[in-house]
């Protein structure tokens, strides 16, 4: 007997060796014709009824109703549900009645993926059917499915409603709510739409490594590892960017790249480790330029999830049609604090800060401090998209200085309900510039600052060959995703996000049962009634357990001697 199984994995199994003794292969090896779907049948049947008499395609049980020699069945497809019925004398017209007796009926389960041929009908209470004729077992599931229970009204309850579980278990999560879909296929359908909107300027998607042996294009603290053969470090890239601008160094135009960056940070609502970046760089443009291609992109991307530029998102009507409202790092802090920080030493911001209760510690500099009191005073109120531009130079180590603002950069980031989406420069560069910015970084660093960036003498290199004028955009899809789903979570629009390691339940073995008191005999008696575990058996009441086992040896019909009510109680002693 298998241990660490539930009673109904254990009925599941014992269903696959019925079904081989038979001689039906519950994982067949060969495909299966598929010339419809539920959605098709549900949305044209009516108006072309003569198109579905010989329909086939397949999914799995999700519900079944057995009446004796008949049954209704829903199949659930990758595009719906859809009910079947079976009748056992059309399925078994001679007199072996196996196939639907002792197959359909006993060694088929929910979950369980089948084949069905048959015709489309309408029953008498008007829901459109598949008549089955043939069906063909594709896949046993072994593990019994969360029943996720619906009302009158189509409102779930009783559902597979656990974030830990359903982020964990997402097969499963889409499997029994499966309207979570919509959610990934909007995903694609933004990144679809951003790709077709790039291709269409001429710009080209290319791809630059993950592995990198510099850790730069952003502060951020990197994954580290190490190449065996090369006996060097690799660090998982936490940007693109300056991969991307080598390509405009080498002639090229404009180039984009949709791919997964890795930052070794916390966690929480709007912060995975590993997530999804758009980057794009196009050469004789600007960060002015580069706003009017936003505007025009992401009012693309809503109109296509949407139909419209208006966006619902919580209780906000987000409008994704430019122009956008825009205020300077400095008059946004100003704006919503009071206090203007333009002309602040490092001394002075940090005073600031601490008056306005924002930790600081020694390794911030005069950025870093700007930065925090943005985050903590401003981002929040946000919440239609908004461009915040020229940020102070120590913040932005590969931006272009500011034409006409010393001390400042040509940067935006734009900002909707209250989360940063986009980064954008008018790119540095000046090689001799970007070398000075790198070794103020090294100073960061030295300080204790583990978001600083490295010295990247081939970048600087690429740059002393020359690098046309270029503005820089990245977007990050997940939180775009986020707003255009109306999700308050990454992990909703991530089909894997990372989670903790899983704890493992404790096997126990029957020997552990049987040190623990529990006659040899009755041990599996003990596990049917659902004790896995001698700890499950331990959290119990003695009493009730006696009077269980009382009641599954007569369910059972055991030839066992029932132990005494003092030999139970003495189990939990």
């Amino acid at each position: 007997m298998s241990t660490g199984l539930s009673e109904l994995e254990i009925l599941r199994r014992n269903a696959l060796t019925q079904l081989r003794e038979l001689g039906i292969d519950p994982y067949p090896p060969e495909g299966y014709e598929i010339n419809t779907n539920a959605a098709d049948i549900l949305a044209n049947y009516e108006n072309n009824k003569e198109a579905y008499q010989k329909v086939s395609f397949a999914g799995r049980i999700m519900t079944r109703r057995i009446m004796g020699s008949a049954a209704f069945v829903e199949i659930q497809d990758s595009t719906g549900r859809i009910q079947v019925y079976l009748k056992r004398d059309e399925l078994c017209p001679e007199e072996d009645k196996t196939l639907y007796n002792t197959v359909f009926k006993k060694l088929l389960d929910l979950g369980d993926f089948i084949g069905i041929k048959g015709y489309v009908f309408t029953t008498q209470t008007g829901e459109i059917s598949v008549h089955v004729t043939e069906f063909k077992l594709l896949a046993k599931s072994l593990k019994p499915l969360p029943i996720v229970k619906r009302d009158e009204d189509g409102n779930i309850f009783d559902g597979f409603t656990d974030p830990e579980l359903r982020y964990r278990q997402r097969y499963v999560d889409l499997t029994v709510n499966p309207d979570f879909k919509q959610i990934f296929i909007t995903r694609s359908k933004v990144i679809n739409t951003m790709r077709a909107y790039f291709d269409e300027q001429g710009w080209m998607e290319v791809e630059t490594p993950i592995l990198q042996a510099i850790h730069g294009g952003a502060a951020a603290r990197p994954f580290n590892t190490h190449h065996n053969t090369l006996d060097m470090p690799l660090y998982l890239r936490i940007a693109n960017e300056l991969y991307l601008k080598r390509l405009i160094v080498a002639g090229f135009d404009g180039v984009y790249e949709f791919g997964k960056m890795f930052r070794n940070e916390g966690m929480d609502r709007t912060h995975n480790p590993e997530f999804t970046s758009m980057e794009i760089y196009v050469a004789y443009k600007d960060y002015i330029w580069m706003m009017g291609m936003v505007e025009a992109c992401l009012e693309k991307v809503a109109r296509a999830t949407h139909g419209s530029p208006i966006v619902k998102v919580g209780e906000h009507e987000i409008n994704f049609a430019g122009p956008y409202e825009k205020l300077t790092m400095y008059e946004s802090i100003q704006k919503y604090t009071g206090i203007d920080v333009s002309a602040m030493t490092e001394e002075q911001l940090k005073e600031t800060c601490k008056s306005l209760n924002i930790e600081v510690d020694p390794s911030m500099g005069r950025g870093k401090l700007v930065d925090e009191l943005f985050s903590e005073k401003v981002e929040a109120n946000l919440i239609q998209p908004t461009y915040i531009t020229d940020y102070p130079i120590e913040m932005t180590p590969l931006a272009k200085k500011h034409r006409s603002s010393a001390g400042l950069v040509e940067r935006f980031e734009l900002f909707v309900m209250g989360k940063e989406i986009g980064n954008a420069y008018t790119e540095l560069n000046d090689p001799i510039d970007q070398k000075e910015r790198f070794e103020d970084q090294l100073k960061l660093a030295a300080r204790g600052d583990d978001e600083a960036m490295a010295m990247d003498d081939d970048f600087i290199r690429a740059l002393e060959y020359g690098m046309p004028p270029t503005s820089g955009l990245g977007i990050g899809i997940d939180r775009l995703v986020m707003l255009m789903t109306n999700q308050s979570t990454i992990q909703e629009v991530l089909f894997f996000p990372q989670m903790r390691p899983e704890k493992k339940a404790k096997i126990t073995t029957d020997e552990d049962f049987v040190n623990a008191g529990i006659p040899a005999e009755w041990v599996q008696v003990i596990r049917k009634m659902g004790f896995n575990t001698v700890e499950d058996l331990a959290g119990a009441n003695a009493n009730k357990v006696f009077n269980d086992l009382g009641g599954m040896r007569k369910k059972l019909k055991l030839e066992l001697t029932m132990p005494s009510k003092e030999d139970v109680t003495a189990w939990f002693s």
